[in-house]
């Protein structure tokens, strides 16, 4: 069980204090979702030109947000950020002390978070002899997506083929470098909650909608976006009122060792 939370900018030039605003939705909501995931805690953002920035640590939210490379990342979010991604991670697999296995996770050109476990990751990085940075299965999934993004963006058709080989729990968001302005959010069978404002031209997400709730505090213009479990959305930079969204399938696993009737390992 993990937190993920975050906020899918449209393209907009937002006054300073509109800018403060959201940033402190973002603190808010990562706070919140501490409960989620006490191990470790990060955030990424992602701005129209493939620059990023990735800060990650063994440690609770209420600590992260204190750290200084925290507070000057969120300080560079501006009008070129196309997403802000936070995650609270609960420990499965692999040390939370490595870093390399907290999320965000960079894996090629490709930056994302995961909620679930991946059971036949081990399997599938050696069947498909995809590259290995860290012991978390949550990375078989970006470098599914990497793997498809072969000039930038990332070929869903593709990425939908290699999910389906997956076993497991999944709810992912994740954008490639090379296609900044274009967000991909799976909504498997782990939760993941979305709201939009269109005044603000942003979407907020969420693991749970209490972290938004809190969040929001009531404020108004915030509208839910219904979502139904194994979709996959395609939310643009240029405009995130005009959202995608088709079907994806992989095969879903409560726990481990233990397959829905009719599965074959």
């Amino acid at each position: 069980m993990c937190g993920q939370v975050g906020i899918i900018f449209g393209r907009k030039r937002r006054r300073p204090d509109e800018r403060d605003y959201l940033r402190e939705v973002f603190i808010r909501m990562l706070l919140h979702s501490e409960e989620r995931g006490p191990h470790a805690s990060g955030l990424a953002w992602l701005k129209t030109d493939g620059n990023h920035r990735i800060f990650k640590r063994p440690m609770r939210a209420h600590e992260l947000v204190y750290e200084k490379p925290f507070q000057e990342l969120l300080g560079q979010v501006d009008n070129e950020t196309t997403i802000l991604m936070g995650h609270t991670r609960w420990r499965t697999r692999g040390n939370e002390f490595n870093n390399r296995n907290n999320h965000p996770i960079r894996a090629g050109i490709v930056i994302g978070t995961h909620n679930g476990t991946i059971y036949n990751a081990d399997h599938l990085f050696r069947r498909l002899g995809l590259p290995r940075y860290a012991e978390v299965d949550s990375e078989l999934i970006f470098r599914l997506a990497d793997r498809f993004a072969p000039e930038g963006p990332i070929d869903q058709d593709g990425l939908k083929k290699a999910l389906a080989l997956c076993r497991g729990q999944m709810s992912a968001v994740l954008a490639s470098k090379l296609d900044p302005g274009t967000i991909t959010v799976l909504k498997g069978n782990k939760p993941l909650c979305l709201r939009i404002h269109r005044q603000h031209r942003v979407v907020l997400y969420a693991s749970d909608d209490a972290f938004i709730d809190f969040a929001v505090d009531n404020g108004k213009g915030w509208r839910e976006l219904e979502v139904t479990p194994m979709t996959m959305l395609t939310i643009r930079h240029e405009d995130v009122r005009a959202i995608e969204n088709s079907e994806f399938r992989f095969i879903p696993q409560e726990r481990k060792g233990t397959l829905p009737e009719g599965v074959n390992a």
